[in-house]
């Protein structure tokens, strides 16, 4: 028994002819009555009664028909679904905190434009999260600050960009020109939660310096950190794109730190074994071109020496 079978019994069944049937199924009698009984005969039950050259439905014909019909409908929808999955299917993207705050909705505003009945769902959390969604298949593509270190997962750079030392406006520290990792010591910290990248590169940051790492407040929300910051409750590492708009307004003070560590690539990230769709492909392509305005970054520090 086929989908084949159901849908020539179906047609047999609407217009009760097989000389109908077969002429709108653009086949021979003899193909269409064999498919008739082959049915027929599978099930052991009789589908028509061929009295005076005429097809009647018997009771069995009449309960196959609402069966075969359902079903034929069901796999048609299935075929149609399958074949345009890019446009009309589901896609799963996470991004870390910046991306996804910055980057992430232009990018799907222009993909939406392409892709208007696809369905995309975002998620924005920070990089242990995302890389361990993308290995249990939880989400299809991710957009990823800093490194990426987990096993299976293909990352491409992308774009840069770089984090700030964030000050309040009356910290000692905005007099001083050149800082470095030693001049931090006994300043209270306010950083991100552990498993950010950028909390992850502080880490190692201070690691390096052999230098303790013991947060006065830790969070998830940058915004609640740079309140933190201006109101005096300690110094900060940032993106400069959650800052720049605050130095400008000369809410608070951002320095660059003498180390080139703070400096990061930011990723498209997926699972090696991922198969990607057409929609996927454009999507990447879409981030690869678009890209950020962090790329090759300049920062605020340098761009008011320029002015």
């Amino acid at each position: 028994m086929t989908i084949r079978h159901m849908k020539i019994f179906i047609q047999v069944y609407s217009v009760e002819s097989i000389t109908k049937a077969a002429k709108l199924l653009h086949m021979t009698q003899p193909a269409v009555t064999r498919a008739v009984q082959e049915i027929e005969s599978y099930y052991g039950v009789c589908l028509f009664e061929r009295i005076n050259h005429r097809l009647s439905r018997t009771a069995a014909g009449e309960a196959f028909y609402i069966q075969a019909l359902h079903i034929a409908e069901t796999f048609d929808r299935m075929e149609k679904e399958l074949r345009n999955w890019d446009e009309i299917g589901k896609l799963r993207i996470g991004a870390t905190n910046t991306l996804g705050s910055f980057f992430l909705p232009e990018a799907l505003s222009q993909f939406r434009e392409r892709y208007p009945n696809l369905k995309v769902t975002a998620v924005v959390t920070n990089a242990d999260a995302l890389q361990h969604r993308l290995s249990e298949n939880q989400l299809d593509l991710a957009l990823i600050e800093g490194s990426v270190c987990m096993q299976g997962l293909h990352a491409e750079p992308f774009t840069s960009d770089r984090l700030l030392l964030v000050l309040p406006l009356e910290h000692e520290l905005v007099r001083k020109d050149k800082i470095c990792a030693a001049d931090l010591r006994n300043y209270p910290l306010l950083l991100r939660e552990k498993g950010s990248t950028t909390r992850t590169l502080l880490e190692h940051f201070f690691s390096l310096h052999h230098m303790e790492l013991i947060p006065v407040m830790e969070s998830c929300n940058p915004q609640a950190i740079i309140y933190a910051v201006q109101r005096g409750l300690g110094i900060s590492f940032l993106p400069e794109e959650w800052v720049k708009q605050y130095a400008k307004e000369g809410t608070l003070v951002v320095k660059e730190m003498e180390e080139k560590d703070f400096v990061r690539e930011n990723y498209i990230v997926w699972h090696e074994n991922k198969f990607l769709t057409g929609a996927m492909c454009a999507l990447i392509e879409l981030i690869r071109t678009q890209r950020m305005s962090l790329q090759k970054p300049v920062s605020i520090i340098e761009r008011n020496k320029k002015l």
